[in-house]
């Protein structure tokens, strides 16, 4: 039986394939840290080891091994993780963290994000007050929406479960290793457990259990 349990940080995320592992420090649920994100990144940002990371902006630190395309945007705070690729027309508003070896890709907007090691947003995609997970990945064109069209504050479901959040911006959570289909659109307080894939043009909400194939809403199946 699905619960508020499959949308805590420990059944998300392995926190060692993040440079922002302390973010998440005596929380219980991953939107927790949403608020914390940019004075996180300010702080640990002047702890970066010089032979690693250049401060290129006011905020923005870039570790020399990432690849930032001449043409992308990236607005501070944000750190950016050694191995990143930033490529063309990437616009970080900022508030974000890109791990190591992620890929951010052709008119990609971030803001107010974690995004763990080898992510991959890599076409048109919009993610914003989210957290992704180890290897999770956008395709083309899937969205975070962060805003209920009536601007009330975001509850998270989960079966007969629900949380609410006190927040009015509020993404998705994806785990480990999470797969979304192209075109898929994630509804505000959306959270999909780990090694969980989503059907292209999926319309989402609500919290989806580790292990599934998410075809449509009421349709799931457990991985075999």
């Amino acid at each position: 039986m699905i619960g508020l349990q499959d949308a805590e940080i420990a059944a998300l995320y392995t926190l060692d394939e993040t440079i922002a592992k302390e973010l998440f420090a005596g929380l219980t649920y991953p939107w927790e840290a949403l608020p914390k994100i940019k004075d996180f990144i300010l702080a640990l940002g002047e702890t970066l080891p010089a032979e690693k990371f250049e401060k290129r902006a006011d905020g923005v630190w870039i570790a020399k091994s990432a690849k930032v395309f001449p043409s992308a945007y990236i607005g501070g705070p944000a750190i950016i993780d050694e191995e990143a690729e930033i490529r063309h027309c990437a616009f970080i508003r900022g508030s974000a963290i890109v791990g190591k070896g992620a890929v951010v890709g052709n008119s990609t907007e971030l803001k107010n994000v974690v995004l763990f090691n080898k992510v991959q947003v890599p076409h048109y995609n919009y993610v914003g007050d989210s957290i992704l997970g180890y290897k999770a990945h956008m395709g083309a064109g899937s969205i975070t929406s962060n805003v209920k069209s009536d601007k009330t504050l975001v509850v998270v479901k989960a079966g007969d479960e629900s949380c609410e959040t006190g927040l009015k911006k509020f993404g998705a959570m994806l785990g480990d290793q999470v797969e979304v289909g192209c075109n898929s659109v994630l509804n505000p307080g959306t959270v999909i457990g780990k090694n969980s894939n989503i059907y292209p043009t999926s319309m989402v909400r609500g919290v989806v259990a580790a292990d599934s194939i998410y075809k449509h809403q009421g349709e799931i199946a457990g991985k075999r």
